[in-house]
């Protein structure tokens, strides 16, 4: 007998040599056919599926987590992760609505998805988020993780070979995905084939059709925030239709709204005409109606209900101040309280060395962080001296510039008022040693040199200033109070002219005109942001209101028929802005 290979006899080798040609041959086939790997699709070492018995409500998309290596290969396209970016945006709405998270405070409000696609990130950002959020999805799958470890990890060569064919044959895989399909395979990637296809088609259909803005809300770190204006105003009460200075003064017996002997924290001495010799107080107990609307009743509590956590500034002269003690006392009741807050030093209202008393008071209430103050400007122009070493310096009078208070402190303003008038005349100017200024340099027009033709430039300058300042602060809401009028007959204040009438009503109860009384002052703040506080034509017909021969200061042959007694008239002045804000 022959022996052959290792002790093998011929015909065992022939049969050996045959069987391993031909497992050869299988092996090689099986590798090298596509149809045949599609069905054992590439296996990486962490596979994991959303679980919503455990997980809440969480997208059913499987998401596949590798190596960042494994994921660098097949990055997704800009668009592709856009789109992703809204669908995990409106998870995280959903998510919210059902449970409060503790989110930043700063939130990023988009409109419409051209407005989010218009911020395009880059690939490799995009990338880096994918393995973050990967991260995270691991982080809250740990539990499941320890359970399905020993499943999907594969330590074989096989899974090796095939991991190193794949991402090296990147083209042949792609074709084998497509391939795959058809058999109903599903691909190994954050969203399958099919979701990213109807992604698309409603991305694309949200694009050609106009539909409803969806608010989406991403909350996102910032290192910065822009100053905000406080909280917008409601306005369902306001009557926007309503003529408040058209109507009739009708008696009422819940006025007047404050006691002019208990409101000595706010009324000055001066205005309080229930501290004086006067008599009668009939005028006390009017209360203005509007002919075609209803005027909202004030009430203190409802005033800083409304007010809360804004500021409310008066700037202009001795009328203005006569409106802002008015309003301390409507707010209050006249009655002492301890709620209240001097913050004049907030606005620089101190008295300044050799003064008598401040430019003016900032008062705020505690309960709701409301503030109140008055600012003097009687002009309501920009008053600087003009050599600073100088006691005895003139003062510039720069009627085409507001005044630097204004400038420095509009931004914390949410409602204000201006007003100014009865200071310009030419004893004013000169006993204050005003000098017309425009331009930044003395004033050289003889048609400006005129008073009144001066006054008109400033109130239409400083309108328009206040109306270009509106858009920079949607919050603030600017009214210029018309002239308040004087009732002097037979004379001026210092020749005779006098106001002694107690009777209300007297020269008339009612106002049917539609236009105002201070055409001025209407025509300036026509045609911009800036509202008009119409109060001249009610106080026009109550020459009876005002201090008279009354006054604790008052001398012989002199009245004063420019104040009002307080309570009065310019309370209703006060019910009317309540109305409008």
């Amino acid at each position: 007998m022959k022996v052959g290979f290792n002790g093998l006899k011929g015909k065992e080798i022939s049969l050996i040599s045959i069987v391993l040609m031909c497992a050869t041959i299988i092996l090689w086939s099986w590798e090298k056919t596509p149809g045949l790997t599609t069905y054992i699709p590439p296996q990486t070492p962490l596979q994991f599926s959303s679980d919503s018995s455990s997980s809440g409500n969480e997208p059913d998309t499987l998401i596949h987590v590798a190596e960042h290596d494994s994921l660098t290969p097949n990055k997704k396209t800009t668009d592709e992760l856009e789109e992703q970016d809204l669908d995990l945006a409106s998870q995280t709405i959903s998510a919210d609505s059902s449970s409060s998270v503790n989110a930043p405070d700063t939130h990023i409000h988009v409109a419409e998805h051209d407005s989010l696609m218009s911020n395009k990130k880059t690939t490799d950002e995009l990338d880096k988020q994918d393995l973050d959020l990967a991260s995270q999805t691991i982080s809250a799958h740990s539990s499941s993780e320890k359970s399905m470890g020993e499943s999907n990890t594969r330590t074989t060569s096989h899974t090796e070979q095939t991991l190193s064919r794949v991402s090296g044959e990147e083209t042949k895989h792609k074709r084998d995905l497509e391939v795959g399909k058809s058999h109903g395979v599903q691909t190994p990637f954050s969203l399958t084939t099919s979701e990213v296809k109807s992604n698309e088609d409603k991305v694309e259909k949200n694009s050609k059709q106009e539909e409803p803005k969806i608010d989406l809300v991403i909350n996102i770190p910032q290192k910065t925030s822009l100053p905000v204006r406080k909280e917008s105003w409601n306005n369902d009460t306001e009557n926007k239709d309503c003529n408040y200075a058209k109507g009739k003064w009708v008696p009422d017996n819940k006025r007047p709204l404050y006691s002019g002997f208990r409101c000595k924290q706010w009324l000055s001495a001066m205005w309080a005409c229930r501290m004086m010799q006067r008599t009668d107080f009939t005028y006390e107990n009017l209360r203005w109606q509007p002919k075609d609307c209803q005027m909202e009743e004030f009430e203190g509590s409802k005033f800083l209900r409304r007010m809360q956590n804004k500021t409310l500034a008066f700037v202009g002269d001795s009328l203005g101040r006569q409106q802002f003690q008015s309003l301390m006392c409507m707010v209050t009741g006249g009655k002492e309280t301890n709620d209240v807050e001097d913050v004049g030093k907030e606005y620089g209202l101190v008295v300044a060395d050799g003064s008598a008393r401040p430019n003016g008071w900032a008062y705020r209430f505690s309960s709701t962080k409301t503030t109140i103050l008055y600012y003097w400007s009687a002009s309501l122009c920009d008053v600087e001296p003009i050599d600073v070493k100088n006691p005895n310096t003139d003062y510039a009078m720069h009627l085409d510039r507001p005044p630097a208070f204004l400038r420095q402190f509009i931004h914390k303003f949410d409602v204000l008022v201006l007003n100014t008038g009865h200071h310009w005349n030419r004893g004013k100017l000169n006993g204050n040693r005003w000098v017309m200024h425009v331009g930044g340099v003395p004033n050289t027009d003889r048609k400006l040199a005129v008073i009144w033709a001066a006054k008109n430039l400033t109130i239409r300058s400083v309108v328009s200033w206040v109306d270009t300042q509106l858009p920079k602060y949607p919050g603030l809401k600017a009214f210029f109070r018309t002239l308040s009028p004087r009732h002097f007959f037979g004379g001026e204040w210092n020749t005779g002219g006098s106001c002694d009438n107690t009777k209300p009503m007297s020269v008339g109860k009612e106002l049917l005109e539609e236009e105002s009384s201070d055409q001025v002052t209407a025509s300036a703040v026509k045609g911009t942001r800036v509202k008009l506080l119409d109060i001249t034509g009610p106080s026009q017909l109550r020459d009876e209101g005002h201090i008279s021969r009354y006054s604790l200061t008052a001398k012989p042959g002199v009245q004063d028929c420019l104040h009002w007694c307080l309570p009065g008239v310019p309370d209703t002045w006060n019910e009317m802005l309540f109305a409008q804000i």
